[in-house]
């Protein structure tokens, strides 16, 4: 049943003749006639009948232009409630985020979020490899992602694609490692290491390929965890090295970093949206200070931590 028609329905019950509904909505009357025929072939009841030199509602047409009525108003609703979606950032806003993407953004997000009336946040934490990112748009207003390659790795998705930021990784060494004598470390340092690495689809992975084509010396995985507190944990108890962000690494005293010289070791963190919800008001207000956070931590982050090469 087209909405189109049940509001010429809605029109003849209002402005009494076809004339009058021809002349309001810019049509011939013929044109009207045959719309309300298709109609009636819709629903299979008679809407209309003939009275004198014009026709009338039957019953069923009145019964019929009353829910028009109602369409009308629930449309009307509708429309009026998306503009103020769309023009305020106000509603709810979701948010998924890789587990260290969390720890880096969220408490800011959240506090900024807090401060503007009528907007809310509802964020879950995901760990999906570097496809992964991309699909959970389907479900998500903001996906936080990494890559080694920023941007370009979504570069064929069809996404709205925000680089928020590039963090180094670093190597972690248990305390007392050799290598921790070191303000930096090279491929060739680190031949005949055991690694603590990722799963061979995450974006951690890369480092790994890179030191292999440097050093031509492939890296020595003892165990592999998407989680990094997991390899911390074994990092500091001594059961190999492994790589790991620079900014958000919850170190214990057991663990030290050292940049990783001689190949590109870092990370690109984003945020990926469907193109339509990017165009959102609240969304938009969310990327911002997204990006004022990035700023933050990079400006905390360069402070606290100078290399000497």
């Amino acid at each position: 049943m087209d909405v189109r028609r049940l509001e010429l329905l809605r029109e003849l019950s209002e402005r009494g003749s076809v004339a009058a509904v021809a002349i309001a909505t810019h049509r011939t009357p013929s044109a009207v006639s045959q719309q309300l025929k298709v109609l009636e072939q819709e629903i299979g009841f008679a809407l209309t009948e003939r009275k004198g030199r014009g026709i009338q509602l039957t019953e069923a047409g009145r019964a019929l232009a009353r829910t028009a009525t109602d369409i009308a108003v629930a449309i009307s609703r509708a429309e009026s409630l998306w503009n103020a979606y769309v023009e305020a950032p106000a509603g709810n806003v979701t948010l998924a985020t890789f587990p260290t993407g969390g720890q880096m953004f969220l408490p800011g997000l959240i506090d900024a979020v807090a401060a503007v009336p009528g907007l809310t946040l509802t964020a879950s934490d995901r760990d999906p490899n570097l496809a992964g990112f991309a699909a959970l748009t389907n479900d998500y207003d903001l996906v936080l992602a990494h890559s080694p390659n920023g941007a370009r790795a979504w570069r064929e998705s069809g996404l709205t694609v925000v680089e928020l930021m590039i963090e180094p990784l670093d190597v972690a060494l248990p305390l007392g490692h050799p290598l921790a004598g070191h303000s930096y470390v090279t491929p060739t340092d680190l031949i005949g290491q055991s690694w603590i690495g990722v799963p061979l689809d995450f974006p951690f992975q890369q480092v790994l390929v890179e030191l292999e084509r440097i050093s031509e010396e492939p890296p020595r995985v003892v165990q592999r965890f998407s989680d990094t507190r997991i390899t911390e944990a074994l990092v500091a108890s001594g059961h190999g090295v492994a790589i790991l962000p620079r900014f958000t690494a919850v170190l214990s005293p057991s663990i030290e970093l050292r940049p990783l010289v001689g190949v590109v070791a870092e990370r690109h963190i984003c945020v990926l949206m469907r193109p339509d919800h990017a165009e959102r008001p609240s969304v938009q207000l969310l990327v911002a200070t997204l990006r004022a956070e990035a700023e933050r931590i990079l400006q905390g982050g360069a402070a606290a931590y100078v290399i000497d090469y």
